[in-house]
């Protein structure tokens, strides 16, 4: 998994092999060189809005963008916290903080676009307002790009958080179909 200092790193080499110091890369990027050394400092993520003005100044080609950015979502979560929020998840609403956690940095509207699943229907799943359907849920868990780990800790806290409802009276059984 690409993490934090592994795209830095990757930032780092852009920069040397487009021939730039940092003070010509912060006229080009429109950030400060400051600003973009910490980009580069593996200790936090830059926001993607730094990191694209940062591959941008370095002259990396617009259709490169969208790899790069699937790169920056990589390393923006890490599938032990993920994981271990789903392994906690006591009700709905952690539930839901968990999927919206592994789902960020994507917008409903995009969820919804590459899921074919309503944002209302997505945003009640996060706010831990409403149930997901396995099914739909297992789709929405692919479509981010879970990993294996990641998925079996959603069906595991889905099924878990459904047993405990279904033995408390709190939620009638759901039927196999």
């Amino acid at each position: 998994m690409q993490d934090v200092e592994t795209f830095a790193a990757a930032l780092q080499r852009v920069r040397r092999h487009a021939g730039l110091s940092y003070r010509q890369l912060a006229d080009r990027a429109h950030y400060s060189h400051p600003h973009l050394i910490r980009a580069t400092s593996g200790k936090h993520l830059p926001a993607w809005e730094v990191a694209a003005a940062y591959l941008t100044g370095c002259g990396v080609p617009a259709d490169l963008m969208p790899l790069w950015h699937r790169r920056w979502e990589e390393a923006s979560r890490d599938p032990r916290d993920i994981v271990s929020l789903l392994e906690s998840a006591t009700g709905l609403e952690d539930l839901g903080a968990a999927l919206a956690a592994l789902a960020r940095p994507r917008s409903l509207r995009t969820l919804e676009q590459e899921t074919g699943i309503p944002r209302a229907t997505i945003q009640a799943w996060f706010r831990g307002a409403r149930r997901p359907s396995p099914d739909r849920l297992d789709q929405l868990v692919r479509t981010i790009g879970a990993t294996p780990e990641e998925r079996a800790a959603v069906a595991n806290a889905v099924h878990r958080l459904s047993a405990e409802q279904v033995s408390s009276g709190r939620l009638r059984p759901v039927r196999a179909a």
